[in-house]
């Protein structure tokens, strides 16, 4: 077993380690060592187009984050307080958003969103003088619906873990609904909470499907990265391969360090 394991990670992450160790190589083949130098990480942060769709995912991902966070939020609050057959068909419903291939997701979106605008677009034009279209909207409405069912289901199962008994003290001491979820539910959740917005951003900075069919004229960064390789691949793509894969484990450590702490508090 224990070789298997060891088979198992070697194919999944021995790539990723040669990508890393070839971005550091001095010559200009993306598939050999050829001395060691940074010039490849002071050439993709020096380069105008990498940095503009570089801040178009940060701006993205965080926006869209903070859209899938608080309506996820929500919607956990909500599926806590359900029974019965409902609560089946919203957690069915869930579970199958996550489980949906991204592609699916992506012409999905790009239907609905070209249909609505189809109808909107002929009295909201005039009146405005502006036209929706597909750009950075969408792009943050579609990635906030997509990884809002991430955070849904890490706030839901702090959720289940809540002691009622606070809820009912704090009703019995007089609490209103609002002072009651501010001062006793809210802090328990904050680390799930975090912990959800954290995934969010990171499933936004590194998807490529769903943003390849509703970002329209604006280009994200593995949006980038797939045109670049196109022409052939250069140890600039592997620096920024490097930089974003390194970005996304801080993002993903954090989140795991706070799912730890959520579950670490004990019930008072």
């Amino acid at each position: 077993m224990r070789l298997y394991a060891m088979a198992v990670y070697a194919f999944l992450y021995l790539p990723i380690a040669i990508i890393a160790l070839f971005s550091f190589s001095a010559g200009r083949s993306a598939s050999s060592m050829q001395g060691f130098s940074l010039t490849w990480y002071g050439r993709a942060l020096n380069n105008p187009f990498v940095m503009e769709a570089l801040w178009t995912s940060v701006k993205v991902a965080f926006l869209s984050a903070c859209l899938a966070t608080v309506v996820g939020t929500m919607a956990a609050l909500a599926l806590t307080g359900m029974k019965g057959r409902v609560r089946r068909v919203f957690d069915l419903a869930v579970q199958i958003a996550v489980m949906i291939p991204g592609i699916v997701i992506g012409i999905a979106t790009l239907i609905a969103l070209v249909t609505v605008f189809d109808l909107v677009n002929p009295w909201f034009e005039p009146l405005t003088g502006m036209k929706l279209s597909l750009g950075t909207g969408s792009l943050i409405g579609a990635h906030g619906l997509f990884t809002m069912s991430l955070v849904v289901l890490l706030v839901r199962g702090r959720m289940e873990t809540l002691d009622p008994a606070l809820v009912e003290a704090s009703n019995d001491l007089g609490a209103t609904p609002f002072g009651t979820f501010r001062q006793v539910t809210f802090p328990q959740i904050l680390p799930a909470i975090m912990a959800g917005f954290l995934l969010a951003f990171t499933f936004s900075f590194d998807d490529f499907i769903i943003a390849f069919f509703v970002a329209g004229a604006e280009t994200t960064l593995p949006i980038y990265v797939f045109s670049s390789i196109r022409r052939g691949v250069t140890p600039e793509i592997n620096a920024i391969g490097t930089m974003v894969m390194a970005a996304s484990l801080l993002v993903l450590i954090g989140a795991q360090l706070m799912l730890r702490r959520s579950q670490a508090q004990p019930r008072r």
